[in-house]
């Protein structure tokens, strides 16, 4: 007999078959049986398990394209196991994990180890990325074939830039050949070089070595030159600066296959709201001007930006601790990216909850390939989030993630999520919570 579930009377939203409507949700064998209003008064369900879903949001499950486990060799920051619960508590239900590890994950064996590691424990699904050179010094290309053999779903050196554009050349070819995106993390480190913040006036009043806004706007621009030379598909991490986001608008109108992300702290911060030297507030890209805040929003607003990615990046107390220009780049994001969206894109207006899932979970869904999640169609996989979208609450240093380096601590928000299905299994359920 099929295992069942019954999510009864939520407000179902789902992009990919443009509703937004009170429905039941009916889920058997971990997929997505029917979704219609009356299914829970169908004689045949009265003896159904029911998740009483009045009142909540009920979405496909959130897909961060851009997340960094930390395992192997930086257990201290992050787990798969940590990591993976930090996402189902965010409404997150598939994590793309960056190959930036230590060692990096450049092999076809480290590509098996960390897929089975997460079979084993992780909460949620997880993909895996493969580094686009060796040890992600920017030397030599990897086994890319070998690593899409042993199931890698994007090729980046995240963390780094491909500073060789011959090399960069020959990485996008062979991701053309095998079907898969290439994550591109914009930066001439020439430019950026010793420093720790953007460069602009809170830089110079900080008396702190800034990153000029062309330090990536360069590479992006390499990069759309080389997708079209190519043909490959490079999808654009992290953006950030204004010029970046025109430059982007400008290749998509031209028809190039090149894609983009934006993460909830640049849509949501600029250099100004960092207050004093606190190493919470640094990242890579930094936070940079309020017009290319600004700019990011215009960019997710008409499409330009296709997808929000956390770039969750743990690192432990005693690192950030350091202060600002000693301390590493990163910030953690994967517990508070749906809250975010909610209070600073739906509540201002910006995007409407069915373009702001459309950018969490539908896009990325469709970026990577997935034909299976991203949906609530028939035949998907019920991966679920149940949201009470007008919950507030202020966000504490309490967190799934092994790491604090949050610079949301002391925030309020809108938005909570009250439980994850994986499968149609609890993956989270909020305290109190259904």
């Amino acid at each position: 007999m099929a295992e069942r579930l019954l999510v009864k009377g939520g407000l179902v939203i789902d992009p990919s078959q443009n509703i937004e409507s009170v429905r039941d949700v009916l889920i058997e064998d971990g997929k997505i049986a029917e979704v219609r209003a009356g299914l829970s008064k169908q004689p045949g369900l009265k003896d159904a398990p029911v998740l009483d879903a009045q009142g909540l949001w009920v979405i496909p499950g959130l897909i961060d394209m851009h997340v960094h486990l930390r395992e192997p060799g930086r257990e201290g920051d992050e787990t798969i196991l940590t990591g993976t619960r930090a996402a189902a508590r965010g409404g997150v239900t598939t994590v793309l994990a960056m190959p930036n590890t230590e060692p990096p994950v450049d092999t076809p064996s480290a590509v098996s180890f960390v897929k089975s590691k997460a079979v084993a424990e992780g909460a949620v699904r997880v993909l895996v990325a493969g580094a686009a050179t060796v040890g992600q010094k920017g030397e030599r290309l990897t086994e890319i074939v070998g690593m899409v053999r042993a199931g890698i779903s994007a090729v980046t050196d995240d963390g780094r830039p491909m500073m060789n554009s011959e090399l960069m050349r020959r990485a996008l070819e062979c991701c053309k050949d095998c079907g898969i995106p290439f994550i591109d993390h914009c930066e001439d480190e020439h430019l950026s070089a010793g420093a720790c913040v953007n460069e602009g006036r809170a830089a110079t009043a900080k008396g702190l070595r800034g990153m000029p806004w062309a330090g990536e706007t360069v590479m992006v621009s390499r990069d759309i030159a080389l997708s079209e030379l190519t043909g490959a598909h490079v999808h654009i991490a992290h953006i950030s600066a204004a010029q970046s986001v025109t430059a982007v608008r400008l290749a998509k109108k031209r028809g190039l296959n090149v894609t983009a992300e934006a993460t909830p702290h640049h849509f949501t911060l600029c250099e100004e709201d960092a207050p004093g030297y606190d190493a919470n507030f640094k990242m890579n890209p930094p936070l940079r001007s309020a017009r290319d805040r600004e700019a990011v929003l215009e960019g997710l607003a008409d499409g330009t930006i296709d997808a929000v990615a956390t770039d969750h990046a743990p690192h432990g107390p005693g690192k950030k601790a350091l202060g600002l220009p000693l301390a590493p780049f990163g910030v953690i994001g994967l517990e508070t990216s749906l809250a975010l969206g909610i209070t600073h894109l739906v509540g201002k207006k910006i995007l409407s909850p069915k373009k702001l899932l459309e950018r969490m979970s539908a896009a990325p869904a469709r970026l990577l390939g997935l034909k299976d999640r991203g949906s609530l169609k028939k035949g998907m996989l019920a991966d679920i989030a149940l949201v009470h979208p007008g919950e507030s609450w202020t966000v504490e240093a309490r967190f799934e993630s092994k790491s604090r380096n949050s610079p949301f601590i002391g925030m309020k928000l809108k938005g909570q999520v009250r439980a994850t299905l994986v499968g149609g299994r609890a993956a989270f359920r909020h305290d109190h919570a259904l």
